[in-house]
């Protein structure tokens, strides 16, 4: 149900939604198998389950769900079915009644902005202004440089005040960055759907 609610409201992986529906089952047997050695049993179930995503940076929301799979296989281990079942009812109600009442003002308004700047402009000064005008919060999350280094592709993390003035937004980015490429739209998943 956990693994249900979570894939209704985020974009997910196939292999992320079958990790949520076997890490109860994974934490409860791992704990059973120790015959009743809770501290052993966590640890290695701990292991197990954050092993995988060493690979890519999980979101807040993805940790948060990991650990809830975690405790519901935690409970099942230690023979509390009701709790284990009524823990599962709160979390998938608490994802729902997120998601549908803050979650698409919060999540949805973040966009990945890409902007290709000359090597000897200033990147981190040049477009403070425009962002002020245009972006109700901004962030660069990353700089790599491009075309045999003549070239840095900045990225940022962008939430814009008006979502009708992303025309007007690019624009001013144009000026700003000699009329190079600039890229805006939703933040692509590093993962197959």
């Amino acid at each position: 149900m956990l693994a249900i609610v979570h894939r209704q409201y985020n974009r997910t992986s196939n292999g992320f939604f079958m990790t949520l529906v076997l890490i109860p089952v994974i934490v409860q047997t791992v704990l059973m198998l120790v015959n009743g050695n809770s501290g052993t049993g966590i640890a290695v179930a701990g292991a197990f389950s954050l092993v995988k995503f060493r690979s890519r940076q999980l979101k807040e929301e993805e940790i948060a769900v990991i650990f809830t799979a975690v405790a519901i296989g935690l409970a099942t281990s230690s023979g509390y079915l009701a709790i284990a079942a009524l823990f599962t009812l709160i979390a998938a109600l608490l994802l729902f009644l997120l998601h549908r009442f803050a979650g698409s003002a919060l999540n949805s308004n973040h966009l990945l902005l890409k902007v290709s700047v000359p090597e000897g402009l200033n990147y981190l000064e040049v477009f403070r202004d425009v962002f002020t005008d245009y972006a109700s919060q901004y962030e660069l999350i990353n700089v790599k440089t491009t075309n045999m280094g003549s070239l840095f592709s900045l990225t940022y993390d962008v939430v814009l005040l008006d979502p009708e003035k992303k025309q007007q937004f690019i624009d001013d980015l144009r000026i700003r960055n000699g009329n190079l490429e600039i890229s805006l739209g939703l933040f692509p998943e590093a993962y197959n759907q």
